[in-house]
C-alpha cells in the first residue's frame, strides 16, 4: 500500500482517521492509550497489506530491541551493558544483511570463485532499512544515556511501526518522538498544516515525479552506445528530478500525516539542487540518513578529531556504508565512494577554493558531480554506466542531438522546466514577499492562494491517480 493510491487515500486513511479522532470524545486518560492502540493496529494493517509474513519480522525486531533496551537500563555492569548493545546491533545488522545482501553475496562468491551456490531469491521486506536504523538508534541512545528507556511496550511498538514514515522515512530517532508517544494532541492549525503538507507531497509525487519519470523510462530503454548527448543529459536530468520529487514528496506526506496525528518528524530535504558544493548537497539531501551516519558511525569512529588521515578513512567508511545501505549492488558502492571522494577533496582543499569563487561555479561543479553520480545509482551494470557517461560527455561517436531527442524535448520540455523551478525555493520566496509586502491586496492574495492551491493540487493529483497506470515508488527497494 502506497500513499499515492486510491486504496490508501479513500479506504485506509479515512477509516483510520475516523477511528483515531473518535478517541477525542472519550475521557483523556483512556484516550491516550486508545490512540496508540489504534495507531499500532493501523500501522500493522498498513504494513501487512503488501507482505503479511514480514510483519512478524518487524515485530521480532521490535521485541528484540525493546528487551535489549530494558536490559541495558537495568544492568549496573558496564561490561554487560556493552555486551547487550553489541547483541542488539548484531541482531539488527544480521536481519538487514540477510534479507538485503544474502543473494548479492552468493552471486559475488559464485562469480569470483566459479562456484554455483543457489541464490535464495528473498523478497526485500519493505522499509527494513529505515526501521532497522530507527531501532538500532534507540538501543545505542539508551546505552549512551541520551534516551530514557521505554518501559511501555505499546508506546515502543508505535515508535517502530509508525505507518506515516515506516516505508520511506524520514528516519526518526526515539528522542524525536519520545514525548509525543504518550502525550500528544491535535489543534486545528496543526492539522491544517499537516493536510497542506500531505497534499503538497502527493502533488510532488504524482504530478511531477511520475510525469518526469516517463521521460527517463523512454530514454533508459534506448541503446546507450548510440544515444545522442542531448538525450543522455535529458535522461539523467529527468531521473534526478524524478527521484527528488518522488522521495521528498513521500517525506512531505510523512511529515504531514505525522503532524495530523500529533508528531513532529524531522525535515528530510532542503532544496538540494541549489547546492554549491557536495558537502552542502548532503546537508540538504536525505538529511535524516546523513545525520544518522554522522551520529552513529562517523563520530564514534573519531570524526575529525584524530587528524586528517583518520578523517579521510572515516569519510570513506561512512560513504561506503551509505552506498550499500541503498542497495545490494556494486553500482551503489561505487556511487557512495564517488561522493566520498569529492567530500574528501572538499575537506582537503576544494572547499576553500569554492569559497573564493562565485557561487554559480560551485553550483555547476556540484550538479556535474551529482548527475554523474545518479548515472552510477540508476544504471546497475558497469558497462552500462560507462556507455551512458560516454554519451553524456559526447565520447561515444554519436550526434550532439538527433530527431528522437528533439521530439522528447518538445514533448517533455514544459514539465522539465516546471520540475526544475519546483526544485528551488522560488515559489516559497514569492509567497514570503507577498506576505511581507504590507499591501492589503498582496496579503489577501496570499491567504486565498493558501486555501485554493492545496484543493487544486489534491483534485489534480486524485484525477491523475485514477487515470494513470504509471505510479512507481523508487525508494521501495531501499
Amino acid at each position: 500500500m502506497v500513499f499515492s493510491s486510491i486504496l490508501f487515500l479513500f479506504r485506509f486513511l479515512p477509516f483510520f482517521m475516523l477511528c483515531y479522532f473518535l478517541t477525542y470524545v472519550i475521557p483523556e486518560r483512556s484516550a491516550r492509550r486508545m490512540r496508540n492502540v489504534i495507531l499500532l493496529l493501523g500501522s500493522l494493517v498498513f504494513y501487512a497489506w503488501g507482505e503479511p509474513v514480514y510483519v512478524l519480522l518487524m515485530l521480532f525486531s521490535t521485541v528484540s530491541d525493546y528487551m535489549h533496551g530494558r536490559a541495558i537500563d537495568a544492568s549496573q555492569s558496564q561490561r554487560v551493558r556493552a555486551g547487550l548493545l553489541i547483541s542488539s546491533v548484531c541482531i539488527n545488522l544480521f536481519i538487514l544483511g540477510f534479507f538485503k545482501y544474502a543473494d548479492f553475496l552468493i552471486l559475488t562468491v559464485n562469480s569470483l570463485a566459479g562456484t554455483h551456490f543457489q541464490t535464495m531469491n528473498l523478497p526485500l521486506p519493505i522499509g527494513i532499512s529505515f526501521y532497522t536504523f530507527q531501532t538500532m538508534s534507540y538501543t545505542i541512545d539508551v546505552y549512551r544515556g541520551k534516551a530514557k528507556v521505554q518501559r511501555n511496550f505499546l508506546d515502543f511498538a508505535v515508535f517502530v511501526t509508525l505507518f506515516p514514515q515506516l516505508i520511506a522515512g524520514p528516519i526518526v530517532k526515539y528522542t524525536d518522538v519520545e514525548e509525543s508517544l504518550h502525550d500528544r494532541g491535535a489543534d486545528v492549525e496543526t492539522i491544517s498544516y499537516g493536510c497542506c503538507r500531505f497534499v503538497t507531497g502527493l502533488a510532488k509525487k504524482v504530478l511531477l515525479a511520475n510525469n518526469i519519470g516517463l521521460l527517463w523510462e523512454e530514454i533508459s530503454a534506448m541503446n546507450f552506445g548510440g544515444m545522442s548527448t542531448l538525450a543522455a543529459w535529458m535522461g539523467i536530468g529527468a531521473y534526478a528530478l524524478q527521484i527528488y520529487f518522488d522521495f521528498s514528496g513521500y517525506s512531505d506526506m510523512a511529515i504531514g500525516l505525522g503532524a495530523i496525528l500529533g508528531f513532529r518528524f524531522p525535515e528530510n530535504f532542503r532544496y538540494p539542487y541549489v547546492s554549491a558544493s557536495i558537502t552542502e548537497f548532503w546537508r540538504r539531501w536525505h538529511i535524516s540518513l546523513g545525520s544518522w551516519f554522522r551520529e552513529y558511525v562517523y563520530i564514534p569512529l573519531g570524526g575529525n578529531r584524530k587528524g586528517l588521515p583518520r578523517q579521510i578513512f572515516n569519510i570513506l567508511v561512512v560513504w561506503m556504508l551509505t552506498g550499500i545501505w541503498h542497495g545490494a549492488g556494486w553500482n551503489f558502492l561505487l556511487w557512495g565512494l564517488w561522493f566520498g571522494f569529492f567530500l574528501i577533496l572538499e575537506k582537503v582543499f576544494l572547499g576553500k577554493l569554492l569559497g573564493y569563487l562565485p557561487r554559480v561555479f560551485g553550483w555547476i561543479y556540484s550538479m556535474l558531480v551529482v548527475l554523474t553520480g545518479w548515472v552510477m545509482f540508476v544504471v546497475e551494470e558497469p558497462n552500462g554506466i560507462f556507455s551512458y557517461l560516454q554519451a553524456m560527455f559526447h565520447r561515444n561517436g554519436s550526434e550532439w542531438y538527433d530527431e528522437r531527442a528533439l521530439y522528447l524535448l518538445l514533448q517533455y520540455g514544459v514539465i522539465l522546466i516546471v520540475g526544475a523551478l519546483g526544485a528551488t525555493p522560488l515559489t516559497g520566496q514569492i509567497g514570503r514577499r507577498l506576505e511581507q509586502s504590507g499591501s492589503g491586496l498582496a496579503i489577501a492574495l496570499r491567504r486565498l492562494l493558501k486555501k485554493v492551491i492545496p484543493a487544486v493540487l489534491l483534485l489534480a493529483s486524485v484525477a491523475y491517480i485514477v487515470d494513470a497506470s504509471y505510479n512507481p515508488f523508487l525508494y521501495f527497494r531501499f
